[in-house]
């Protein structure tokens, strides 16, 4: 493998990533990401999760770096005291070709979280994928799933991209960067990073991408991953 980059700063996703199987907050995660923001190592929150969830998490962490929410379509700031949120799909795309899924005769029913989403639809991952993708296809969507549902977002949109300007703000780049993820919709940013992470209970697309694969699973993995990264020293008991 080639000499890793300087590592400054860690990029994670929630859901699978933070938690547990039933995704509840892992402890020892959650203490591992308050001690990298007391040494001065920023943690961006990416994830597909709607924009009101990622920031309570955000502000009860104390984060300070700004939030990737809705995979992508959403970035969130606060500079000097100024809250800002950037949207980079259009809902109304998205709209259309969950219209396209219902039209194709699928049961494509949003998640209770959608009435708070605002550039994307996410469905309940009852439907089948390749079936949804079939029923999009003329539309400029994509769609991805990460396990907890099926997100149909406009054509470009992502976490890799949205990453790219939120560590910008930060002086920062993706290989600058420690990112750990379990799902499809991570495998742009594992890519990109300096060090990508990904665990036993990640996709087989974000395993691949990955250049460490954690032996645990969800939130021990990402414990396990930040050791091996060395972005920081393990915190003391």
């Amino acid at each position: 493998m080639p000499p890793r980059p300087t590592l400054r700063a860690v990029v994670t996703d929630v859901d699978g990533t933070l938690t547990d199987d039933r995704r509840r907050l892992d402890p020892e995660a959650i203490r591992w990401v308050r001690r990298l923001e007391e040494h001065g190592v920023p943690v961006v929150l990416a994830t597909g999760n709607v924009l009101p969830i990622a920031l309570a998490l955000h502000r009860s962490l104390g984060l300070s770096a700004p939030i990737v929410a809705e995979n992508g379509g959403l970035i969130y700031r606060k500079r000097d005291g100024r809250e800002t949120v950037e949207r980079l799909a259009d809902r109304s795309i998205a709209l259309r070709a969950l219209r396209a899924v219902r039209r194709a005769g699928l049961d494509a029913r949003p998640l209770f979280t959608d009435r708070w989403r605002e550039t994307e639809v996410a469905i309940e991952p009852t439907v089948p994928l390749a079936a949804v993708r079939r029923a999009i296809r003329p539309l400029p969507v994509r769609a991805e799933a990460t396990g907890y549902a099926v997100h149909l977002m406009q054509r470009g949109a992502g976490k890799r991209r949205a990453l790219d300007r939120a560590l910008d703000d930060l002086g920062l780049t993706l290989r600058e960067c420690v990112v750990l993820g379990d799902g499809d919709n991570d495998v742009g940013m594992l890519r990109a990073a300096g060090f990508g992470v990904s665990f036993a209970s990640g996709s087989a697309a974000a395993r691949r991408a990955a250049r460490y694969v954690a032996r645990s699973p969800f939130a021990a993995g990402f414990v396990e991953g930040l050791k091996a990264s060395t972005v920081l020293a393990r915190p003391s008991s």
